[in-house]
């Protein structure tokens, strides 16, 4: 059977996106012919990983430099969809229709509003249309009801994600002859180990946008920080609430506590973080990121909010849900107290999450799939040519495209791929996808030395970077696969990069110096391992920034006695922190030490800490370098202060995940007084 799916745009970021990266390669899986129709492309690469077996073909290229750009249809208005339908045009209508009207296919699935409404209109009868629906109709104002409610009766399926909501359309349109049930999505069980549960961490993740109602869990997060100091709270995502998100981790003082991420894929090394992942919508039309954080081990606490958490959980079974009211937030806060305080409850919801996120894997809602199309196969017209629908493939080869559409070039060979875990000393072992022969190589970037480490690979393709066994400088070492045949060494792509043992390692202190390894995946999506060497580290622990000065928390390793912190600028200006023992450490043993700063009369430039040692050590610059996050400077924000003389200082860490103080002048400059 030949499956096209219709996206509204592949390379973006939704759960709409990944559950049909799911069930396209659960399909995929079983024997058939899927590719993906993409109405809009804005970007080289998706943000989700679809199965390589998926093609996927955009008919609209909004890159820059495309001609589509320039079409004279892109800037007019569609004449099947209102004018308050945003994104779609002129172009988009006459793409697609020719589109549907080339497709040689069995099953056609649109999986949003606007492409059921085209599907229904432009659909051939010759294959079966699909309708998919990723938001509770209720949510929706009138206007964007009436154009769902409209699409279904054209379609031969209609399938919302929850029962709820296959009940609210099946009420409001009585007549139709459209069949409406609920197909679930899937999510694929997890190539990560379970969460241990140990790490003291609340997870949550999915776009950054009101509807997800982060402030919610932010508030709720700040009623609990004085009774669970060593707990954090990670956010991971993107989206157009990031500043707002940001300003309010401010405003309740969690800015060294509650982490905005950013995206990450595959989301499932995050999730394994956590001690108890956190949904706090508005509403969910199925709560994909529920199931994702089940499957890998984590209890979920999510608002009963409609519709689809109360379908997925069962209260204190296999998740905690809390009521979804006017004010939720005194709610999630208890039911996270709860959580946080009772570790076998944690621990035994998560055994039984496990089990429940089993029923939503891709083999099993892919099966639901082709049971629907069995029992639909009889009904249209015209469909001869599904005999024998589950007996082989049909239709044209995978991504063949229409007219008017932008044909992708050949896809290049694939780098080799691996699965890196990391061990809680730092350790790496990296397993590829493909077994070969040779080495696993990591060069030292950006070395004129160009430094280079190697490590015999097995018969499966395995090797391991022991900790004890080397020595690397300081840098990012990039990995490589060297076959051993005289040809050019090839970057390794980052499948999976595991590093939840890392989350409360410390820097390890050897007989040679201090380290810290943690690997992760570049931008491009290689591995890479980021490396600390130095004879002498002070890791910030804790940071808390008001207007007019710093406290932060500092760990000597190794402990020295009498040490001091002092700023320093570009000029060699120098302003002493006034310095008193840490936590548990006596006046003058070493250890942890507050050292505060007062940022009044700071010239503007960037001020460097550093760790101040007796004569005859090295001074130690203040930096982050325990811990899972290669890079600071996006996740570790501090808020910034205005000062009394018109200008502002901000806590900022650089590129080495080392602490500076950046201070501007009343017109903005940042430049040394």
């Amino acid at each position: 059977m030949k499956i096209v799916f219709l996206l509204n745009n592949a390379y973006g970021i939704g759960g709409t996106i990944r559950s049909v990266a799911n069930l396209s390669a659960g399909l995929a899986a079983r024997g058939h012919t899927v590719a993906v129709t993409s109405l809009y492309r804005h970007r080289d690469t998706t943000s989700f990983a679809f199965d390589p077996r998926v093609p996927i073909e955009t008919l609209i290229d909004q890159r820059d430099g495309s001609p589509d750009a320039e079409a004279p249809a892109a800037g007019k208005p569609s004449e099947l969809l209102p004018a308050w339908q945003d994104g779609v045009s002129l172009l988009s209508d006459q793409r697609m229709r020719q589109h549907l009207a080339d497709l040689t296919a069995d099953v056609v699935v649109a999986t949003r509003p606007t492409l059921s409404v085209y599907l229904g209109h432009w659909g051939q009868r010759r294959y079966l249309r699909l309708g998919q629906e990723h938001a509770p109709l209720a949510t929706r104002p009138p206007e964007g009801q009436a154009l769902r409610l409209a699409a279904v009766p054209r379609l031969d399926a209609f399938t919302p994600v929850s029962q709820a909501d296959a009940v609210a359309y099946r009420q409001a349109l009585p007549e139709a002859g459209t069949v409406i049930e609920r197909l679930p999505n899937c999510s694929p069980l997890p190539h990560t180990a379970p969460a241990t549960g140990d790490s003291r961490t609340i997870v949550a993740a999915g776009r950054l946008v009101e509807t997800k109602r982060y402030d919610r869990l932010i508030d709720a997060f700040a009623l609990l920080t004085d009774e669970f100091p060593d707990w954090r709270l990670r956010v991971y995502g993107r989206g157009p609430a990031r500043p707002a998100l940001r300003a309010r981790i401010e405003e309740r003082g969690l800015s060294d506590r509650a982490r905005l991420m950013g995206a990450v894929s595959p989301i499932e090394t995050e999730w394994a973080k956590g001690a108890v992942a956190a949904v706090t919508s508005q509403w969910e039309s199925f709560g994909l990121t529920i199931v994702e954080a089940m499957a890998c081990g984590v209890p979920v606490l999510s608002t009963d909010c409609p519709h689809g958490p109360a379908e997925l959980i069962t209260h204190r079974h296999d998740g905690y849900l809390v009521p979804h009211d006017d004010d939720p937030v005194p709610e999630i806060a208890a039911g996270l107290r709860t959580l946080l305080k009772d570790e076998a409850l944690r621990r035994r919801l998560a055994d039984n999450a496990l089990a429940t996120a089993r029923r939503y894997s891709p083999d099993v809602i892919a099966a639901q799939f082709e049971d629907l199309v069995a029992r639909l196969a009889p009904r249209p017209r015209g469909l001869a040519r599904l005999r024998g629908l589950f007996g082989g493939r049909s239709g044209e080869p995978a991504g063949a495209a229409g007219a008017g559409s932008a044909t992708e070039a050949a896809p290049e060979p694939p780098r080799p791929a691996a699965h890196a875990t990391a061990a809680g000393d730092g350790g790496l072992a990296v397993a590829l996808d493909t077994p070969a022969r040779g080495e696993l190589l990591f060069r030292l970037r950006k070395d004129p030395r160009r430094r280079t480490v190697r490590v015999p690979l097995d018969r499966h393709g395995r090797a391991t970077l022991r900790r004890a066994d080397h020595q690397l400088a300081e840098g990012r070492w990039d990995a490589f696969l060297d076959a051993g045949d005289g040809t050019k060494p090839v970057r390794i792509a980052a499948r999976l990069v595991e590093t939840a043992a890392l989350v409360h390692a410390a820097p390890l202190a050897t007989a040679r110096g201090v380290t810290g390894w943690i690997p992760y995946p570049t931008k491009d999506g290689n591995l890479t391992l980021r490396v600390w060497q130095r004879a002498q580290h002070a890791e910030v622990t804790e940071i808390r920034s008001t207007a007019g000065a710093a406290t932060l928390t500092v760990v000597s390793v190794p402990p020295v006695a009498d040490a001091g912190v002092v700023a320093r600028d570009q000029a060699g200006r120098e302003r002493p922190l006034t310095v008193s023992p840490g936590p548990g450490t006596a006046a003058g043993a070493g250890g942890a030490l507050l050292a505060t700063l007062d940022c009044q009369g700071l010239h503007p430039g960037t001020w460097t800490l550093h760790l101040t040692t007796p004569e005859g050590q090295p001074d130690a610059p203040l930096a982050r370098i325990a811990g899972d996050t290669a890079d600071r400077r996006k996740t570790d924000v501090q808020p910034t202060h205005a000062g009394p003389d018109g200008g502002s200082h901000r806590l900022v860490f650089n590129g080495a995940n080392e602490l500076t103080v950046s201070v501007t002048s009343a017109d903005g400059a940042e430049q040394p007084g």
